[in-house]
């Protein structure tokens, strides 16, 4: 296992290099740059944004502005912003806590709804409930985030004013993301139970008469658990990198928005920052993952994994 682990770590360095390098390449084919942006309310001289350019390192080359980063990087040192001039690493922290609120709540909600929901669909095979419930996944997957969003603002803080609009409250947004997510895992886990249920060993299971409950929540549901850490793992990766549209409809404080905030100021040391987070937790969620799939079902090998 320490070497299958090693391994993997390994395998973020190229990644990182890879994604860093033209993360910050793409950014120089702006119009404009973070010196644009900050005196853009304010007419000022070129020889004024000159001197900020040098003083932010700007005026250098692409090749040494991307090495004094990467320099920075290996020594621990994010840099600070070019907008607020903090610390990119304490804003990160600032924001990170409220990212993990909402996808704990939003996996949360997820694994809730979906779960049962999956079960009675695939139980009910071609009955009316399964129709209903396969009829609301299909629209639950074909509506993006930011529609589902504006139409959970107007019911639920407009018109029946229950909910609070923006920036108060986690369950808006929440609510948003469950919608899209536990669309997906219901079809999954159907699709899952259904293949599970025509096993032989279901079948044994039902002449020995072992009852249909007994059956799907001892066997059946525990080898539904692989998949379902596959989807929780990839969806962790995408909440815990902030989910942007959600979280700036919302004006909800998290990495997502701040990300977001920082692509618009061509902030590029918030930026690469963001992407290194990024690239570092769908690393070690997917190692995670992997490493599960080997306790719930032995037969998996980590050779197999890689």
């Amino acid at each position: 296992m320490k070497k299958y682990f090693f391994a993997r770590i390994v395998q973020l360095v190229p990644i990182l290099f890879g994604i860093t390098f033209l993360t910050f390449a793409m950014m120089q084919f702006a119009a404009d740059d973070a010196v644009d942006k900050i005196f853009e309310q304010n007419s000022v001289s070129e020889e004024i944004k000159a001197a900020k350019r040098a003083e932010l390192g700007l005026d250098k080359p692409f090749a040494i502005q991307y090495l004094n980063w990467l320099g920075g990087i290996l020594t621990g040192d994010l840099g600070r912003s070019y907008i607020s001039g903090n610390f990119v690493f304490d804003t990160f922290a600032e924001k990170l806590p409220a990212t993990i609120e909402l996808m704990l709540v939003s996996l949360a909600l997820t694994i809730i709804v979906a779960t049962p929901l999956g079960i009675l669909s695939a139980v009910n095979q071609n009955r009316p409930l399964d129709w209903i419930i396969r009829g609301l996944t299909f629209v639950g997957n074909s509506l993006p985030n930011f529609f589902v969003g504006l139409l959970l603002i107007y019911f639920l803080a407009l018109k029946l004013n229950l909910l609070p609009i923006i920036g108060q409250s986690v369950v808006m947004p929440a609510l948003t993301l469950t919608i899209a997510m536990a669309a997906k895992y219901t079809r999954q886990i159907r699709a899952v139970v259904l293949e599970e249920l025509e096993k032989p060993y279901v079948t044994g299971a039902r002449a020995r008469g072992v009852d249909e409950f007994t059956i799907l929540t001892r066997s059946v549901l525990r080898s539904t658990l692989i998949m379902i850490i596959t989807l929780l793992a990839l969806s962790t990766g995408s909440l815990l990198g902030g989910t942007a549209i959600v979280e700036t409809i919302f004006m909800w404080d998290g990495v997502g928005k701040m990300a977001v905030d920082a692509i618009l100021m061509r902030d590029y040391p918030m930026i690469q920052a963001y992407v290194v987070w990024m690239a570092i937790i769908y690393v070690f969620v997917n190692l995670a993952a992997d490493l599960l799939y080997h306790w719930l079902d032995p037969r998996v090998r980590y050779g197999e994994l890689s």
